[in-house]
């Protein structure tokens, strides 16, 4: 199967790392101009657009935080301006945070994740609507993850802003959809990236997670990932609207 994203112009949020690095590169490799979004720092942002162009590829690298609407819609207008157009939008930021219950001392974190992960995800997606709308239409990918339907312990706000992502994306896909505008999400188990880099030097938090997949792959490569979302940005995915695809090694598929 050929993915041949020749011509199109994604925006690919939290693209600096991880599985946003993986799909702006993905995309790159397979046709796209690419704006690479980092949360804060452009230099990060500037340094993966850097090796996408070295790598013969087209992006360039931006910083937008996805809290500030006015700082998404000026980034949308300069991609705009840059590529002639928005087809493509991940939606790749996050931030994962614990957040005990009863905890006082979370230092204002459970309250950065809820506006990151679900109102910065919103405001993005209301960005890149009207760029999408003037090219005739556009396809749409949010990161949601397996705490969408599995809670973890500890991580409840987490688990709640990742179920919120689903829905909003079962919600904007029916809103969308009659404007030839897919809206979908993937949702990932354990995957290597800097996010859960510290999770992962942990042996007894390693083992407990290896002890509960199924597939024996403790950790998924972000490569997996970003290989179900290119799916997702093209057109073999057309009769797909507002799905969560589940890519977690069988975690939540069963217990024991």
């Amino acid at each position: 199967m050929n993915i041949d994203f020749t011509g199109k112009v994604a925006i690919v949020t939290g693209g600096s790392s991880g599985i946003g690095q993986a799909v702006a590169e993905g995309l790159a490799a397979a046709g796209a101009h690419v704006a690479v979004v980092a949360s804060t720092s452009a230099d990060k942002a500037e340094a993966v657009a850097t090796a996408i162009v070295a790598a013969g590829g087209s992006a360039i690298g931006l910083a937008a935080d996805v809290r500030d609407p006015d700082a998404l819609a000026t980034l949308v207008s300069k991609v705009e301006q840059t590529f002639g157009g928005v087809d493509l939008l991940v939606n790749a930021a996050g931030v994962f945070y614990p957040t005990p219950i009863a905890d006082d001392d979370d230092d204002g974190a459970a309250a950065r994740m809820i506006d990151i992960n679900v109102s910065g995800l919103w405001n993005a997606i209301a960005a890149t609507v009207p760029a999408m709308r003037r090219r005739g239409g556009g396809r749409i990918v949010n990161l949601a993850s397996v705490t969408a339907v599995v809670g973890i312990k500890g991580f409840a706000l987490y688990c709640a802003s990742k179920a919120a992502v689903a829905m909003m994306t079962r919600a904007l896909a029916a809103e969308l959809a009659p404007e030839n505008i897919a809206v979908n999400a993937v949702a990932p188990g354990n995957t290597a990236t800097p996010m859960n880099a510290a999770v992962r030097a942990d042996p007894e938090m390693t083992e407990g997670m290896r002890q509960i997949t199924p597939s024996g792959t403790t950790f998924s490569d972000a490569s997996d990932i970003a290989g179900i979302i290119l799916f997702l940005l093209s057109e073999h995915a057309r009769p797909v609207h507002g799905a969560t695809w589940l890519a977690d090694e069988g975690i939540s598929a069963a217990i024991g």
